[in-house]
């Protein structure tokens, strides 16, 4: 009697935790699937909306110094493709850098990822975008996501003249499904005009047989970061890339599990340049930012998120938009961590 007493006892306290278990998984699973609301996403916004006014609108491009401090968007698409969005939605910016995560998709799968980052490298970063980094010792930039890189990136691109750029533009009006998307003509001058940084960067990498074509290449490099979109179009490329480049409404003409891996590891790296390593504690998603007050977030195998506020604190990540993505990872649990 004492063997089965024990018996029954042992199986109870197996059954009492394998039921505590479950209770926890479940509750777990069922956080994970709390859905998400606009009035949600209103409430996330309101409360960082006033963040703008500990930052500053980029001013280094002059045209970018135009835009109105105050402007604040925050965008959704869940896993099923659903769009939430809240604030200033229609209110168009440019992608600046956040376009490089287009055209590195682009130049890798037309020239293979050995191809590409035999000339770059995978690190990350403690310095600004615009830093030169590594350039003038090891002769090759750092990562893709920093300007050294994406110039690079853009320049293997295939075809001549504007063709490189027109891929980019017309990769990001598939991605969103918005066949309005141009570049801002405007932005794209003024970029021109002020970008001697850059084209020191372009020169000594064709110094040293990185790059071998004109000045074409730059200004489609300039003419990819003046592409205007909304908060929404960058919550569909977070969607894209979350989900294998797979569409927001399950188009699947580039799904490549390998080529999503690739760029969502490289905006995790360093798609927040110098504050990366504290964003990947703080949020914990791949993330791409612009100058232009842009955020795009993917979180694997869910959904995609796009905020836009653009005052920027001093890493050049948009102040307000940083802090709505914190507040909406917390309240939903989205870290990959």
């Amino acid at each position: 009697m004492k063997k089965n007493s024990f018996l029954f006892s042992a199986k109870g306290i197996v059954l009492a935790s394998f039921l505590s278990l479950n209770t926890i998984t479940y509750a777990q699973k069922t956080a994970e699937v709390t859905p998400i609301s606009e009035k949600a996403l209103n409430s996330i916004l309101e409360k960082n909306r006033a963040y703008y006014t500990q930052g500053k609108v980029a001013d280094y491009i002059p045209e970018l110094g135009k835009m109105d401090a105050k402007a604040i968007a925050f965008s959704v698409v869940d896993k099923s493709g659903k769009v939430y969005n809240t604030g200033d939605v229609s209110k168009k910016f440019t992608m600046q850098s956040i376009s490089k995560i287009i055209a590195l998709m682009i130049a890798v799968n037309e020239k293979g990822e050995a191809n590409v980052f035999d000339k770059m490298g995978y690190y990350g970063t403690d310095k600004p975008f615009n830093h030169f980094g590594n350039l003038e010792t090891m002769g090759k930039p750092l990562n893709p996501m920093m300007n050294a890189g994406a110039i690079l990136t853009t320049s293997l691109i295939s075809g001549d003249g504007e063709k490189p750029f027109v891929k980019v533009l017309e990769m990001v009006r598939y991605i969103t499904k918005n066949q309005s998307i141009d570049y801002s003509k405007s932005v794209y001058e003024s970029e021109k005009a002020t970008g001697h940084r850059n084209r020191g960067m372009f020169y000594i990498m064709k110094n040293s047989g990185l790059i071998s074509g004109n000045e074409d290449q730059l200004d489609n490099y300039f003419r990819q970061c003046s592409i205007e979109v909304t908060a929404e179009d960058l919550a569909k490329i977070g969607y894209f890339f979350a989900n294998q480049c797979t569409r927001f409404d399950g188009d699947i003409t580039y799904k490549n599990a390998e080529t999503a891996k690739l760029i969502e590891s490289q905006m995790l790296t360093a798609g927040m340049y110098e504050f990366s390593g504290e964003y990947s504690r703080t949020v914990g998603l791949p993330s791409k930012s612009g100058v232009g007050g842009g955020i795009t977030v993917s979180v694997p195998g869910k959904m995609g998120i796009g905020v836009f506020s653009p005052s920027l604190d001093q890493h050049g990540n948009s102040f307000a938009g940083y802090h709505m993505i914190l507040d909406l990872v917390k309240q939903y649990g989205l870290s990959i961590f």
